[in-house]
C-alpha cells in the first residue's frame, strides 16, 4: 500500500510537471512540445486514477480519455479540427454530468435550475456579442453553453445545499471548467488570433487544475459512497 501511494504522489509531481513544460510551450508556441506533453498530461492522470480508485470507474476513463482526444484536435487549431474537437467534447461534457448524476444525491432539481440560470445568462450573452462565428459550429457552441452552465449550477446547488468535502471540490472543479471554457472561447472566436500567448498558456492552466480536481472529486465520492 505505501508503495502504490509513494508511486501516486511520483506521478502527481510528474502530472503537474510535465503541465508546466506544456504552458511553457503553449507560450513560446512549440508545436513539436505541444504534441507530445498535451496527450502525455491527461494519459498521466488516468494512470494515477488507476492506481489510487478502487473501483476504476470505466465512465470516468472514458470521460478523461475523452478529454485527451479533445486535446489532441486543438492541437492543429484550423477551423475544421475545432469543429472536430467540439464534437468529441460535447460528447465528453455529457458523460461528465451524467457520472456526477451517478455520484450526487439530487433530489430536487429546482435548486440546480435556479444555479444554473446566472451561467446560461452569462455564456449566452458573450456568445451574443460574439461576431463571426463559424455556421458548422453555432449549435455546438449552443450545446457547450447549456452543458457547461448546468455542469456549473449542479455543482453551485449542491455545494449551497449540503456544504461537504465532495461538493466543495466539485465546486472548485467546476468554477475552473467555466474559466477554461471562457478563455477557450475567447481565445478561438472572440479575439481570433490576438493574445494567443497570453490565452493558450491559460487555457492550459485552467485545464490541467480543473480536469485534476475533477479526478479529487471523483475519488472523494467514491470512498463516501463506500462508507454510506
Amino acid at each position: 500500500m505505501q508503495n502504490r501511494n509513494d508511486i501516486i504522489k511520483t506521478l502527481t509531481f510528474c502530472y503537474f510537471l510535465i503541465a508546466a513544460f506544456e504552458i511553457i510551450a503553449e507560450y513560446v508556441i512549440a508545436k513539436s512540445f505541444i504534441c507530445t506533453l498535451k496527450p502525455l498530461i491527461t494519459s498521466t492522470l488516468i494512470v494515477i486514477y488507476c492506481l489510487k480508485s478502487d473501483k476504476k470507474s470505466k465512465l470516468f476513463i472514458l470521460v478523461l480519455g475523452l478529454s485527451l482526444l479533445t486535446n489532441i484536435l486543438f492541437i492543429p487549431n484550423t477551423p475544421s479540427f475545432l469543429f472536430y474537437a467540439l464534437v468529441v467534447f460535447s460528447i465528453h461534457r455529457m458523460l461528465a454530468i451524467y457520472l456526477i448524476f451517478s455520484l450526487q444525491k439530487i433530489k430536487d432539481f429546482i435548486p440546480v435550475a435556479i444555479a444554473t440560470a446566472p451561467f446560461l445568462l452569462i455564456f449566452f450573452y458573450l456568445f451574443m456579442e460574439t461576431p463571426d462565428i463559424p455556421e458548422q459550429s453555432y449549435y455546438l457552441l449552443v450545446i457547450q453553453n447549456v452543458l457547461i452552465s448546468l455542469f456549473a449550477g449542479i455543482s453551485l446547488s449542491s455545494y449551497v445545499m449540503d456544504d461537504n468535502k465532495q461538493n466543495s471540490i466539485l465546486l472548485i472543479s467546476a468554477l475552473l471548467f467555466v474559466m477554461l471554457q471562457f478563455s477557450v472561447f475567447i481565445e478561438k472566436y472572440f479575439l481570433t488570433n490576438e493574445y494567443q500567448e497570453f490565452f493558450r498558456p491559460l487555457a492550459m492552466t485552467f485545464n490541467t487544475l480543473a480536469f485534476f480536481t475533477f479526478y479529487k472529486y471523483v475519488i472523494t465520492a467514491e470512498k463516501s459512497a463506500d462508507n454510506d
